[in-house]
């Protein structure tokens, strides 16, 4: 089909003028709903009930007139302010989706048939499962008495990774910062050793420290942080690696191009910069986990001593039928950690959503 210059330049002006009119209704986002209520209370997944800062929900907002672009820009961005708040250079941060693609990032770089990872057992099961892929074997070593990483049993010959994740997903504990500090003196260099700080934020006990300023000497060194926990933004996927510049460049040699959206990109950008809102995390976290530890306490349980938000509870007995029967209540919590068959693992939500825990508990206890 043919056009006349005088139809031509009718769409054209049409262009121009639909162009030069405000589109408001584009983006002027609602602000976001919460999900639907389906009556289920979710205790599963060590999620942050009280989501995202309002700053990284504006930010979302107002980058819906960049979904169009590729996210390269925000991405440099992002990992200046990352490089920034750890005293480290740009080309000591590798971004993630998630700390999820770090940890597979890390198995497919350092682990192979002939290369090992050695895990805690139990611990946070991904980089098994990455390693698997390679082809490598997975060594797992026990927690020790008081559910510390048995470090002392973890740097076997051969070892191509050594994976801490500390505090401890999950059981909530921490490995004390003298012994983490040893043991990163004392591991070959060939070793890499993978601290995944994912619960960080989390912690209060003056017996943990964060070992990311470490990575400036400490070459075979890895620290993984995530946005998905105090930062409620599992639902995004949001991470990043800190670690020596050779070990950036391993890692980002596996990596896809762009796999964090612009949406992930500004929200953790904006959380990074909203001062007050990790605490008030950890706070609320902290209080709500302590009221729930005592309730349970005076119901005759115990604890695992906890710096996350979650808790472990010694039911002293197999937890699969509780498991099962708090779904029957509307309540969904850990799954069932071989290691550990008596105990149940249970986020820390709302005072609410605590309530409605203990309440089913009660009646599941009956």
């Amino acid at each position: 089909m043919t056009l006349s210059r005088r139809a031509f330049a009718q769409i054209l002006g049409a262009g121009a003028a639909a162009a030069a009119v405000p589109m408001p209704h584009l983006f002027a986002v609602p602000p976001p709903k919460p999900r639907a209520a389906d009556g289920v209370v979710r205790l599963n997944a060590n999620e942050n009930p009280y989501g995202p800062s309002a700053a990284a929900i504006a930010a979302m907002r107002d980058a819906f007139g960049a979904a169009s672009r590729y996210p390269d820009d925000e991405a440099e961005q992002l990992t200046a302010d990352v490089a920034k708040l750890h005293g480290l250079a740009a080309e000591e941060v590798i971004l993630g989706d998630g700390s999820s693609e770090i940890l597979k990032l890390v198995a497919a770089a350092y682990t192979s048939p002939s290369r090992s990872v050695v895990i805690a057992d139990p611990t946070f099961e991904a980089i098994a499962h990455y390693a698997k892929a390679s082809g490598a074997d997975v060594v797992k070593v026990p927690l020790d008495a008081a559910y510390a990483h048995d470090l002392g049993k973890m740097a076997p010959a051969g070892a191509g990774v050594v994976y801490v994740c500390n505090p401890n997903n999950p059981t909530g504990s921490i490995t004390p910062k003298a012994a983490l500090r040893s043991f990163l003196d004392s591991v070959p260099p060939a070793t890499v050793v993978l601290v995944d700080e994912a619960y960080h934020h989390y912690v209060t006990s003056s017996d943990y420290e964060s070992v990311a300023p470490l990575v400036k000497s400490k070459p075979n060194l890895i620290v993984a942080r995530t946005f998905s926990k105090i930062y409620g933004m599992a639902g995004l996927r949001a991470g990043y690696a800190l670690a020596n510049r050779d070990t950036i460049k391993k890692l980002d040699a596996q990596k896809s191009w762009d796999t964090m959206n612009v949406m992930a990109l500004v929200a953790a950008r904006a959380s990074l910069a909203d001062g007050g809102f990790v605490g008030n995390g950890r706070r609320r976290n902290a209080e709500t986990r302590a009221h729930v530890v005592d309730r349970l306490g005076a119901m005759g349980y115990k604890t695992i001593p906890s710096e996350a938000n979650f808790v472990m509870i010694d039911l002293r007995r197999d937890v699969k039928p509780v498991i099962a029967g708090m779904r029957t209540h509307g309540v969904h919590v850990g799954r069932l950690f071989p290691a550990l068959p008596h105990h149940l693992r249970v986020t820390i939500g709302t005072p609410a959503e605590m309530q409605q825990f203990v309440d089913a508990f009660r009646r599941i206890e009956k």
